[in-house]
């Protein structure tokens, strides 16, 4: 075959400052055998415009409007040949043992689809970022072990990897459409895990493969944005990949969640008014949601309990949910 073995996508939207040592800490890594397609959602800070490749494996391609993070790395895959899609989010900055452990871990596992990092906070080495996103069966997503002192951490099978720093088979990811663009940003990636879950596709956490992370660096933690789409997107998620009967049995608790979420935010009015419109689009949009969930497998969804989160406390303890890593 020719052509790289892995191409690198990462999703730039006015990503300002963190760009630069991004691309430079991919430049360092002791796996060489890849190629890095920038995709620059028509960003207005200049940070693109500014930005030195260093060598020619990297480059620019230009978006020409804001598609999104879903969207942009659709259009990137679509055009790789590469075995591998490494989704590299520009807050990040990559250890150089970072790609080789992935494309390893890959080759070892053919079970699996996708494979996650370990996670570091960028401002705090000591704290973990995430080792894996995990999903709550009342509709709930988070980084495993968030916020949570630095400590060794093993291989596992995992729900799916967060995709600020994730390696898939490209075969598998084009195999299931991708990311959901409807998402636009945020929750698409626990989407497709769920999804390649359902598929009987597995994902694994690689221990070796460390990176730092802002942690929504670049559109603001607590921003409008970040809210509006974060919640909106979980509903959707919930919708289209609880099949059969599941649905029902987990509705109070999803309907419950999402009132106590409300309630939790009650007092900060800007907050409360954007959870409402976030639940309320949610709401208008569930039909199509609700037809695509016939497609997913009862069975396998009841086999894939085993990875997802079932007790009301394990969100605020931001909880690990690992399993053997076995054939779904």
């Amino acid at each position: 075959m020719g052509g790289p073995a892995v191409t690198v996508i990462i999703v730039d939207y006015n990503s300002g400052d963190y760009l630069q040592p991004c691309v430079e800490a991919l430049a360092r890594q002791s796996f060489t055998d890849f190629e890095v397609v920038i995709a620059d959602n028509a960003s207005t800070d200049g940070a693109a415009d500014r930005l030195r490749l260093p060598d020619d494996r990297f480059r620019i391609r230009r978006m020409g409007s804001n598609l999104g993070f879903a969207a942009a790395n659709n259009r990137v895959a679509d055009q790789s040949g590469a075995e591998f899609l490494a989704l590299l989010n520009a807050d990040t900055r990559p250890e150089p043992e970072w790609l080789g452990a992935l494309v390893a871990a890959a080759r070892a596992h053919p079970e699996a689809a996708s494979f996650g990092s370990v996670q570091i906070r960028l401002d705090d080495p000591d704290t973990f970022d995430g080792v894996g996103d995990v999903w709550h069966v009342a509709g709930i997503a988070w980084r495993a072990l968030e916020g949570q002192p630095r400590r060794p951490i093993a291989d596992a099978a995992i729900m799916g990897p967060c995709a600020a720093g994730a390696l898939y088979r490209r075969a598998d990811f084009q195999a299931i459409g991708g990311f959901d663009e409807r998402f636009f940003c945020y929750c698409e990636d626990i989407d497709l895990a769920l999804r390649l879950q359902l598929a009987g596709r597995g994902s694994r956490r690689v221990a070796g493969a460390v990176l730092r992370h802002a942690g929504s660096g670049t559109t603001g933690r607590v921003s409008e944005f970040t809210l509006y789409h974060g919640h909106r997107n979980r509903v959707w998620t919930f919708l289209k990949n609880t099949p059969g009967l599941w649905l029902w049995l987990f509705l109070p608790y999803h309907v419950a969640a999402d009132i106590w979420l409300i309630w939790r935010y009650r007092k900060q009015e800007g907050v409360s008014r954007i959870l409402e419109r976030a639940y309320l689009d949610a709401w208008r949009g569930r039909a199509a949601y609700l037809r695509e969930r016939r497609n997913a497998d009862p069975a396998r969804f009841r086999r894939m309990l085993r990875l997802m989160a079932v007790t009301p406390w394990s969100a605020s303890r931001r909880l690990d949910i690992t399993a053997p890593a076995e054939r779904l």
